[in-house]
């Protein structure tokens, strides 16, 4: 119900326009109080004490949203810019028409519901954009270092968190000790979110990604160091004491952000050591760098030797490494370093694949090449035991079950942890499947899922349109319509008489 306000020095005037109004618009609430906070007033501008403008400036303090209409004898230039410049709805002169006064009236109604309206929804999408938010944060940071996910969607969901892929970032990896993981999950993601520096990716065993981005005014070893001291603080509650923080470098996109995760991994491959964490940048990695795209073409070399499941290659690559630096006298720690560095990216991708498999690490410091050799080469041993074993665990039809999956539970809020948990593999490997199997993400499988199953309930001409929203996983109809609308081409009510035609 609406309440409108008649301000008018003269009895008449008031009990006229008063009946007027009754008669003329339903559902109106008529009050002479300022205390009632009305939604349209009608306000003489000639009155004694203040003026009908400088009662509209004073009510719009408190009551912004109102809606304001003059009514008065005087038919001057000065009057109505004034009346203007205040954001007055319209003008009506004395004596006005009746139904010229119930025009004027019911336009300006028209005008608010239609404001309430576009608020009431954009309260609700902010509503609906605030509960995805965590599930967004999560896939965008898994897209992001995995590079699994296909740029337009990363470029929605950034949109959609506020993000710039051109912002300098970088990322902290946390390794969880003797804790309750989901306990330490939630700890560190209500930390981030306080402090608003970063997004927290899933957690994948017992590790957890951070995209930090870069503070201004302040350098990136001291905001590192800052940011861990409070994490590791948080740590000693929830995260365990023998908890690690690797950091990688910072870097200038957000599409070369998995350069900074692999730093992370690796600057991780110690964690006995007294500080609790390190970065990247203090690793003695001095001597011959390798180019950024032989580094590229040796990691897809071996994610294809691991998808086909050839293990020799694997091992020859690894004797290949001590070989080349036996010959050119580097030191261990450099070999040793190059190796874990090949490990790592073994490691990642059968984290990605779902395979349970354990960080690597050397058991001691080698004193020779032999030795440097043997503990790399039981390190990758154990690491395609676990890949070969996750191999014959899989499911030949289990791309098929995830979309069974998805299809049975439309209604549901469907992340990529949910169905993770569901078929027991990693959120990163079903990323990765979606997309080099079925060629789409799976946020864009579930829309087409749930828009396919709207169309086929809209042939029910009983079910309105807000039920059908809620079948199939929507809770705001207008965010339902957009998203039908993007897909589609036509909003579901078009969609809907097309049908029925």
């Amino acid at each position: 119900m609406l309440k409108l306000m008649i301000v008018d020095d003269e009895q008449l005037e008031r009990e006229g326009l008063q009946a007027i109004l009754q008669s003329g618009i339903q559902g109106l609430t008529i009050e002479q109080a300022l205390t009632f906070m009305p939604d349209l007033v009608l306000m003489d501008i000639k009155m004694p004490g203040i003026s009908g403008l400088e009662a509209i400036e004073l009510m719009k303090r408190t009551n912004p949203t109102a809606k304001f209409i003059m009514v008065t004898a005087f038919e001057t230039f000065d009057y109505a810019r004034q009346a203007l410049k205040l954001g007055v709805s319209d003008y009506l002169l004395k004596p006005s028409k009746a139904s010229e006064i119930v025009a004027v009236v019911r336009k300006v109604i028209e005008e608010l519901l239609r404001e309430r309206e576009l608020l009431e929804s954009i309260r609700q999408e902010r509503q609906t954009l605030h509960r995805f938010m965590p599930l967004i944060e999560s896939d965008v940071v898994t897209g992001l270092l995995y590079d699994h996910v296909q740029e337009i969607h990363i470029e929605e969901m950034l949109a959609m968190l506020g993000g710039d892929t051109t912002k300098e970032a970088f990322v902290m990896l946390v390794i969880l000790g003797d804790c309750q993981p989901e306990a330490a999950y939630a700890a560190m993601k209500a930390k981030v979110r306080q402090l608003g520096c970063g997004w927290v990716g899933a957690m994948a065993g017992r590790q957890v990604p951070i995209v930090v981005f870069r503070q201004l005014g302040t350098t990136f070893r001291a905001q590192a160091a800052s940011l861990v001291q409070q994490l590791l603080k948080t740590q000693q509650r929830m995260i365990g004491t023998d908890g690690f923080i690797g950091v990688g470098s910072p870097y200038p996109s957000l599409y070369d952000i998995r350069h900074s995760f692999r730093e992370a991994l690796l600057a991780t491959a110690d964690v006995t050591l007294p500080a609790r964490h390190l970065l990247y940048m203090d690793l003695d990695v001095r001597g011959p760098q390798r180019h950024s795209h032989d580094m590229r073409r040796d990691e897809k070399d071996l994610v294809e030797w691991i998808r086909l499941g050839q293990w020799e290659e694997l091992r020859a690559s690894m004797n290949a490494l001590v070989d080349a630096g036996e010959r050119r006298g580097a030191s261990l720690v450099q070999c040793g370093q190059s190796l874990l560095e090949h490990l790592w990216i073994v490691y990642r991708t059968a984290i990605e694949l779902g395979a349970d498999a354990e960080r690597p690490m050397f058991s001691f410091q080698a004193g020779q090449y032999y030795q440097l050799r043997a503990e790399a080469s039981c390190v990758l041993d154990s690491l395609i035991a676990s890949l070969a074993a996750h191999r014959g665990k899989l499911e030949p039809d289990m791309i098929g079950q995830i979309k069974q999956y998805i299809i049975e539970h439309v209604k549901e809020e469907i992340s990529l942890e949910t169905i993770a948990q569901r078929v027991q593999l990693s959120p990163y490997y079903i990323s990765k499947i979606f997309k080099e199997q079925l060629g789409i993400n799976y946020i864009d499988f579930l829309t087409e899922c749930r828009i396919d199953k709207a169309k086929s309930l809209m042939l029910d001409p009983q079910l309105s349109m807000k039920e059908i929203t809620f079948e199939v996983g929507y809770n705001d109809p207008n965010y339902f319509s957009k998203v039908f609308k993007k897909v589609c081409g036509c909003s579901p009510s078009e969609y809907r008489k097309m049908v029925f035609r």
